[in-house]
C-alpha cells in the first residue's frame, strides 16, 4: 500500500492554516501543521505574496503528494469573500506551481467527513481532529481546520492513480 502525503489548507488573508498528514490504507499519521499570518498593516499584495512564499516553503520542505483546499464559504459580507477567494486563488497557484494535484472541498463536507455532521462548529472539528490525530498535540483553530481538509481527502480516497490524473477537483 502507497503513503500519500497530503497538505490540507484553510485559506486566509489574516490566517491561513496548513497541515500534512499520511494516508495509508486506513492508518492516518500526523506530520506537521501550522498557520501562516502575513503582517495586517502590509498591502493586499504584500500580504498575498507572503502567503505564497509560505505555502511554497512548506510544499518545498515536506514534498507533499496531493494537496486539498477549502471552497469559498459566500457569506452576506462581499469584501471578506473576496479576499478569502484571493487567498485561495494563493493557495492553488503554489500547489499548481510544484505540480500538485489539488482538491477543493465544500465546508460541508469536510466537517461531515471529519466530525459526521455538515452543521459542526469549529470546536467539534478542532476536537476531532485531536482525536484522530492526537500526535499533533495541540493546534489552533487554523490549522485543525486545515488537517480537517487533509483528513477529509484521505476520506475521500484521495486521487484515484492514473496518467494525467491531476488538476483540480471539487467535492
Amino acid at each position: 500500500m502507497t503513503a500519500i502525503l497530503i497538505l490540507g489548507v484553510d485559506p486566509g488573508l489574516n490566517r491561513c492554516g496548513w497541515g500534512l498528514i499520511v494516508s495509508e490504507g486506513s492508518r492516518l499519521s500526523h506530520v506537521a501543521h501550522g498557520v501562516i499570518k502575513p503582517p495586517q498593516q502590509q498591502q493586499l499584495a504584500s500580504r498575498l505574496h507572503d502567503l505564497f512564499e509560505g505555502l511554497s516553503a512548506v510544499i518545498e520542505q515536506y514534498q507533499p503528494t496531493e494537496a486539498a483546499v477549502e471552497e469559498t464559504f459566500v457569506n452576506s459580507n462581499a469584501r471578506a469573500a473576496l479576499a478569502l477567494g484571493q487567498a485561495r486563488g494563493v493557495a492553488l497557484a503554489a500547489a499548481a506551481r510544484r505540480g500538485l494535484a489539488v482538491a477543493e472541498y465544500a465546508p460541508t463536507t469536510i466537517k461531515k467527513a471529519v466530525v459526521g455532521s455538515g452543521a459542526a462548529d469549529k470546536n467539534q472539528v478542532a476536537f476531532m481532529v485531536q482525536r484522530l490525530l492526537p500526535a499533533a498535540g495541540p493546534v489552533t483553530a487554523d490549522a485543525a481546520d486545515a488537517l480537517g481538509i487533509a483528513l477529509c481527502h484521505a476520506a475521500h480516497g484521495g486521487f484515484r492513480r492514473r496518467a494525467g490524473a491531476w488538476g483540480t477537483h471539487r467535492h
